[in-house]
């Protein structure tokens, strides 16, 4: 059954869009970005609601003549990840009308041509020295070095209705509409999963270290490929990574927050893969930031647990009595 729905965006253009009910949110909302002319947005319902993506147009009760409002995010700004001050670096902002502005040494002698090319931008993420560039029809363009991704010639036929992308340092990792994944770039980066390839499904989520992926399933379990050292082999704590929430990750290493409010972590122990020191402490985790090489998981009682390089924030001792009611 299909419904007619009418889109608008906040400065009063609109337009019908006709959907099937069991098409995805994803789907309405990429045709209404497609006849409205702009890229990064949310589809919200008529009480501000976001409409999840990945939900069919069916379990929001929509009927034809419904209203929805496509809210534009004015700028998305991404730079490339060098460390290195004589590697040259970009910056590229994702406009509010879907185009593109590109700065810095990576792409300077790029026509503005090959920029102007890239319309209706979702969403931009950042390898080493190349980007990959979500567009509205949920394809993805590519530039900048082929070694870190900056082509997705070899698997550019399975790059469709993409949904999200996440980068390493030299590859990216993008989860499509069906909940599978596409890699490409450095294999030692992440770029081949060909080793896990069976088990990417109904994927919901990617985080990444600077050279390995995790993933986090429907099911709340988890795989990972990439640089062993770097959290590319939860090999070692696979048996306690159920139910996962959400991951966090610092450069060479990985923390996940179960549904019971603890933490496995796994990759380089310096970084704050090895927790085994604050364990005891890391219950009802509600939220973890990181840094370079450490993490700070902060409890349900507004408390604050941290580990890993001490040089990079893994020890608070000094502060830990301030640190209440976060």
């Amino acid at each position: 059954m299909s419904i007619t729905v009418d889109v608008s965006i906040l400065s009063g253009r609109k337009t019908s869009v006709k959907a099937d009910l069991d098409s995805t949110a994803q789907a309405l909302k990429r045709s209404a970005q497609t006849a409205l002319g702009v890229g990064n947005s949310q589809l919200l319902d008529s009480s501000g609601s976001v409409l999840h993506e990945q939900s069919t147009l069916k379990k929001f009760k929509l009927q034809t003549g419904d209203s929805l409002t496509l809210y534009i995010h004015k700028v998305q700004l991404c730079g490339t990840k060098s460390i290195f001050l004589e590697v040259r670096s970009d910056f590229v902002a994702a406009l509010g009308d879907g185009s593109v502005k590109i700065w810095g040494g990576l792409w300077h002698d790029a026509t503005s041509a090959a920029h102007d090319q890239l319309r209706n931008v979702l969403q931009v993420q950042a390898s080493e020295q190349a980007f990959a560039i979500i567009l509205a029809d949920g394809s993805v363009a590519t530039r900048g070095d082929k070694d870190c991704g900056g082509d997705s010639s070899a698997v550019q036929d399975e790059l469709k209705d993409v949904q999200h992308i996440q980068a390493t340092f030299g590859a990216f990792a993008a989860i499509l509409g069906d909940g599978s994944v596409v890699t490409w770039g450095d294999a030692e980066d992440g770029g081949d999963s060909n080793a896990v390839q069976n088990q990417l499904k109904n994927v919901q989520r990617i985080q990444a270290t600077d050279h390995a992926f995790a993933s986090i399933l429907g099911d709340g379990s988890v795989v990972t490929w990439g640089d062993e050292s770097h959290g590319g082999n939860s090999s070692a704590v696979q048996d306690k990574l159920k139910k996962v929430q959400q991951i966090q990750a610092s450069s060479f290493a990985f923390a996940a927050i179960l549904d019971d409010g603890s933490v496995v972590t796994w990759g380089e122990a310096t970084h704050g893969g090895n927790s085994s020191a604050v364990q005891d402490q890391l219950k009802n985790v509600r939220q973890i930031q990181r840094t370079f090489a450490a993490f700070a998981a902060i409890l349900s009682d507004g408390s604050v647990v941290t580990w890993g390089s001490e040089d990079h924030g893994g020890d608070s001792s000094a502060v830990q009595d301030e640190l209440r009611n976060m």
